[in-house]
């Protein structure tokens, strides 16, 4: 007879952060619920069926099979665990203003249900102050407990990236900050059991700060070969040639790349929690909204190019059929969100092209917070006859997976965002516009 379940770590949210996070305890030995108020993925989940790309089918499977992981969406669970992980979305609201409401309302589920001495931490980044004054509030209004003395709170941020291999979840040293000295000593004992190397800060507001800063200093970072990129082009000088010259130099450079906007979860959206908040104190944070402004002023860039590619074949961009070549924001995985790619595709509709995509990694649009119009929209099939017939192409992600050889073969225009295209034989008469 098997034995049965008895899980020690809760985690809640099952996506790109809380699904790995979840494979990695069990991978070590620990028992993890997984909760998420998502039917569907917990039936896919207790079935040995993954639904993210990166994440093995089979090694869900097996920690299912060896009774180290199970998923429910029942939050009253929780009170069989002796620590809880957070990784619910921090979206931004339309008015580009901090969204914790994920975070609060998982707050409110699991406060009646916490065990005395139950450790909380919170993964989802966010502005400093968040986990040691509206979670704690919340969950000691709850709970009937008081956050230090009766259950430990701590502050751990998320470092995934995607289908990055040096992105390994047990071997990404480990921010923590707790909000006692004793919360810290069990938040630190709690990841230990998953992770190589614990780092520990003397705050939950410094680890907020840290997740933070790392995604700030890229988002600026990116904004700035963003605004060369124009400089220099205007100039009559490649970006990319620029880069790699500067990046031989083996001490005080860092490369950063262009590219034709920002996406996924943390870079379009975790500085502005800064911003934000920084308002509460009077100050402003004018290199980050700078940045800000630069970045998401990328897809109209590009969509400038596309219709100036056009327009040198004497065709408008009005009523020309144009291909979105990647819909997820970085290569080689599914994941779509805030991909710069829905932003262009709007605004080349807008100018009244005729707009499809492909994208081998996302076969059909599904269901979005922001764009729903798109929900049901179907890849583009990848032969010669399909590619030949759009006036212009826009390399908006670079998967490897895709045959530029082929591209460059077939396609009318191609407008590339990647520099991909700089190492493929072009046919004859056949422009490629950076952009």
């Amino acid at each position: 007879m098997d034995k049965p379940f008895q899980p020690k770590v809760a985690i809640i949210g099952l996506g790109y952060v809380g699904l790995p996070l979840s494979l990695q305890f069990a991978n070590s030995g620990v028992a993890v619920l997984g909760l998420d108020i998502d039917e569907a993925k917990v039936d896919a989940l207790n079935n040995g069926r993954s639904y993210i790309r990166h994440v093995p089918s089979e090694t869900v499977a097996e920690q299912v099979k060896s009774l180290r992981f199970a998923a429910t969406t029942d939050f009253g669970r929780v009170k069989e665990v002796d620590a809880v992980v957070i990784c619910v979305p921090t979206p931004l609201n339309k008015n580009r203003e901090p969204d914790i409401s994920f975070i609060l309302q998982t707050g409110h589920a699991i406060a009646p249900h916490l065990k005395p001495g139950a450790v909380v931490a919170l993964e989802s980044t966010t502005y400093p102050g968040t986990t040691d004054e509206d979670l704690r509030a919340v969950l000691e209004a709850g709970s009937g407990m008081k956050a230090g003395e009766q259950f430990h709170l701590a502050f751990s941020p998320e470092r995934e990236d995607p289908a990055n291999p040096a992105s390994k979840v047990g071997e990404v040293p480990k921010l923590v900050g707790g909000l006692t000295p004793a919360c810290l000593k069990k938040a630190v004992e709690v990841y230990s059991q998953a992770i190589k190397t614990i780092v520990p800060v003397s705050s939950c507001r410094v680890a907020e700060a840290a997740k933070l800063l790392e995604n700030i200093f890229r988002s600026v970072n990116i904004a700035l070969v963003n605004e060369l990129k124009l400089v220099y082009g205007s100039m009559g000088i490649d970006i990319w040639e620029v880069i790699e010259a500067a990046k031989t130099k083996p001490f005080g450079f860092m490369p950063f790349y262009p590219g034709p906007g920002l996406g996924g979860h943390c870079i379009p959206i975790d500085p502005f929690y800064l911003t934000w908040k920084a308002r509460e104190f009077e100050r402003c944070t004018r290199f980050i909204e700078l940045a800000g402004e630069i970045n998401s002023s990328m897809p109209s860039h590009v969509v400038e190019r596309v219709s100036e590619a056009l327009n040198s074949v004497r065709k408008p961009l009005n009523g020309s059929r144009v291909l979105v070549l990647g819909l997820a924001y970085k290569p080689n995985v599914d994941d779509q969100r805030e991909s710069p790619s829905y932003r262009i595709m709007e605004l080349l509709k807008r100018r009244g092209a005729e707009v499809s995509y492909y994208d081998p990694y996302v076969p059909v649009i599904g269901p979005t917070r922001e764009h729903s119009q798109w929900a049901g929209v179907k890849s583009v099939c990848w032969d010669r006859s399909t590619i030949a017939a759009f006036d212009a192409i826009v390399i908006a992600t670079a998967h490897t997976s895709i045959d530029y050889q082929e591209l460059a073969d077939w396609a009318q225009s191609i407008v590339d965002t990647r520099n991909v295209m700089a190492k493929v034989r072009l046919a004859p008469g056949l422009v490629v516009w950076k952009a």
